[in-house]
């Protein structure tokens, strides 16, 4: 009787060893079926991001190619970065019978589109609009505009040689770095950029990295730099519909708009300069910026150079707040680049008269070539 109590009790005991085994084995099969379905499956948090984080979303989108999510309509008078412009529905096929540019085109800022081209896309020498790229990269890797930097004859001697345009500065000059920038855009001072280069990046070279950099960050697919200023090289180009992405861009910046809308300024006072440098802006010396019914031109930068010709880069306000980029580029004259452009403004209302003596040529007291100055004789002719 007790064997057979004894063999009972194993029994049992092996019994419920065997259903503990049985039911640990069926939860640790439960857990990996469920740890199999779940493996590859997003984890999603529900976040309300920061309207920075936001706009870093977005602007890694639109430089990957990707389409950002839809936003609110863009209020009149904003610039938004969306990526490559789209051509407008009524889009402005120019020639040679509307404007004397080779290149030209006009933006729609608002509503991200091309309105009016003519070969956008052809390869140009940006010439000094360059400098609103040198502009951008110095603003945005300088924390101290109040710093300074001193001006020398290294810098200055061989702008001289090759001609370039300079704002004034001379060798000794401490000089600070807003009027730098006040330098490079207004004037168009190659001895600025220069100058502005060495304070960043040791090198004009490797300031010129940095160009390059940031002109792939912004999707500028058929630009490349080699200098600050825009002086001649083959391997320094790019396109009116790139220079006018660049334009559409550095106006979102406070110090890059108010440097590029600036018509006099007047550089710091220093013992070589002791009533500073008069600055005068290229483009408003030569327009007011209101001749285009409608429209007014507040911001911009010319270009010059014999392989280049006349260009001219500009960022304009219609009478509904609508904002717009402009460019011409390889035009004949600096007035006809002016004209040009007032022509291509003038696609947004009513037409814009061009006069017919832009190309005459008359000679100074000395009997050197100068070009007319009469703007009087106009005809209806115009891009409507």
């Amino acid at each position: 009787m007790r064997i057979h109590e004894k063999r009972w009790q194993k029994n049992s005991r092996f019994g419920i060893q065997v259903t503990i085994g049985v039911v640990c084995g069926l939860i640790v099969l439960i857990f990996l079926i469920v740890l199999l379905t779940q493996t590859g499956k997003p984890k999603i948090r529900k976040t309300t991001g920061s309207a920075a984080f936001n706009v870093q979303v977005a602007t890694a989108n639109q430089i990957a190619g990707t389409e950002a999510p839809t936003e609110a309509p863009t209020e009149a008078g904003q610039i938004s970065i969306t990526g490559a412009p789209a051509a407008a529905a009524d889009l402005v096929e120019l020639t040679g019978a509307n404007l004397t540019s080779q290149h030209a085109v006009l933006l729609d800022v608002d509503q991200n589109t091309i309105l009016a081209q003519r070969d956008p896309e052809g390869k140009i020498y940006p010439a000094s609009m360059t400098k609103v790229m040198t502009l951008l990269v110095a603003v945005e890797n300088i924390d101290d505009l109040n710093d300074t930097f001193t001006m020398t004859n290294s810098i200055i001697d061989p702008l001289i040689a090759a001609e370039a345009s300079r704002a004034g500065f001379e060798d000794g000059e401490t000089v600070t770095i807003t009027d730098l920038l006040y330098g490079i855009v207004l004037p168009s001072g190659a001895d600025a950029t220069t100058a502005i280069a060495q304070y960043v990046s040791g090198t004009e070279d490797a300031y010129v990295e940095l160009m390059n950099q940031k002109a792939q960050e912004l999707g500028l697919e058929h630009t490349h730099f080699v200098n600050t200023s825009g002086l001649h090289d083959e391997n320094h180009y790019s396109t009116a519909l790139d220079i006018a992405k660049l334009m559409e861009y550095a106006m979102q910046n406070d110090t890059c708009r108010e440097i590029l809308s600036t018509q006099n300024y007047t550089t710091s006072k220093t013992s070589q300069h002791p009533d500073g440098i008069p600055l005068e802006s290229t483009m408003f010396s030569r327009m007011y910026g209101t001749e285009v019914d409608g429209v007014t031109i507040l911001a911009g930068k010319t270009g010059y150079t014999d392989e280049a010709g006349n260009c001219l880069v500009s960022y304009a306000k219609d009478d509904e707040g609508k904002t717009f980029v402009a460019v011409t580029a390889k035009g004949t004259t600096y007035k006809r680049a002016i004209y040009d452009t007032f022509a291509l403004y003038g696609i947004i209302h009513d037409g814009y008269p061009m006069p017919t003596d832009l190309d005459a040529v008359v000679t100074d007291a000395n009997g050197n070539a100068v070009e007319a100055d009469s703007e009087t004789t106009t005809t209806t002719a115009s891009i409507s």
